[in-house]
């Protein structure tokens, strides 16, 4: 069984895995996009295995307007070309709505390397229409031993943003837990990886991550 990738990675496949991959997928036919996916460079989504699953699970949500399906994969690692994280917040800020602007300015002075996933970014890496105007925000940061400044950080901005700020702090290994869980400050806390949830402690989870 092939590395795990780290959930959240941008995947790209080959287009001929694509179209082999989608030859046994008789339910996705005629589906809008889906068939040149791999062709117009836009990437899959790591996620976590299922039971089963002896080579990389990968998702692909499509937008609202197609039914904001989620469709699942899994391919050999021959089929991949290129694995990057999720885009950099700075980077897709000029696709988010006026109002959110005040937001994300103040967002990008918190951690300049916020990342984001989620509607945001699928939208800035295919050019479809995945966001509205009740779109949350999704966004990833990496600790690095500052967790209670950006923490307090995230609660002020959150209290007056037009949208709803939801995301992840990774921690050691791979590990991410929703900020707004860390920021309760309870003894423990679920985090997530590539391979399942898990109950840690607070504390730990800090330590491990150099905080």
């Amino acid at each position: 069984m092939p590395e795990a990738l780290a959930r959240h990675a941008m995947v790209r496949i080959t287009p001929a895995s694509w179209r082999t991959c989608l030859a046994g997928r008789a339910d996705l036919d005629g589906l809008p996009y889906v068939a040149s996916w791999a062709e117009r460079g836009w990437p899959l989504v790591a996620r976590r295995s299922a039971v089963g699953e002896t080579g990389h699970a990968l998702g692909l949500p499509l937008p609202p307007a197609l039914g904001k399906r989620r469709l699942s994969f899994v391919l050999d690692p021959a089929a991949i070309l290129s694995v990057a994280p999720p885009p950099r917040l700075a980077e897709v800020a000029s696709l988010v709505p006026a109002d959110w602007q005040p937001t994300l300015a103040r967002l990008l002075a918190l951690d300049p390397e916020t990342r984001t996933f989620g509607g945001l970014a699928w939208q800035y890496l295919t050019g479809l229409t995945y966001l509205s105007p009740t779109s949350d925000i999704d966004l990833l940061w990496r600790l690095d031993g500052s967790a209670e400044t950006l923490l307090a950080g995230l609660a002020d901005i959150a209290r007056d943003a037009p949208m709803r700020i939801d995301g992840e702090c990774l921690g050691a290994g791979g590990r991410a837990v929703q900020w707004r869980e860390l920021a309760e400050g309870t003894s423990e806390i679920l985090a997530k990886d590539a391979h399942g949830v898990t109950l840690v402690a607070r504390s730990d989870f800090l330590s491990g991550a150099g905080c």
